[in-house]
């Protein structure tokens, strides 16, 4: 009966070391989980920050492209008005200088 017992306080001891183990081992699992958990949350606002900022790069973007087209399209005014101008010269001149 005493070697029951004896048998069975060392099953149980080892069933305690066991689950101690266990549990150590879940507690590094929770901690490597809270960890991860930490740097996706920081990744997700880095990811929402860099949305933002290409939303508003894109518009600065579309801006830029359309003072462009702006500018070039009145950079084309003003040749044709230099053109039409150089023309008038040309006509204004060529009369004072025949016989």
């Amino acid at each position: 009966h005493e070697q029951l017992l004896k048998m069975m306080e060392e099953r149980m001891m080892d069933v305690e070391q066991k689950l101690r183990l266990v549990k150590r081992l879940l507690q590094d699992k929770v901690n490597q989980l809270k960890e991860q958990l930490s740097k996706n949350t920081k990744a997700d606002a880095m990811v929402k920050d860099l949305y933002v900022e290409n939303a508003q790069l894109l518009k600065a973007l579309e801006v830029t492209e359309q003072r462009q087209k702006t500018a070039e399209r009145k950079n084309y005014l003003l040749e044709e008005k230099i053109a039409n101008l150089n023309r008038i010269v040309r006509n204004l001149a060529s009369p004072s200088f025949s016989p």
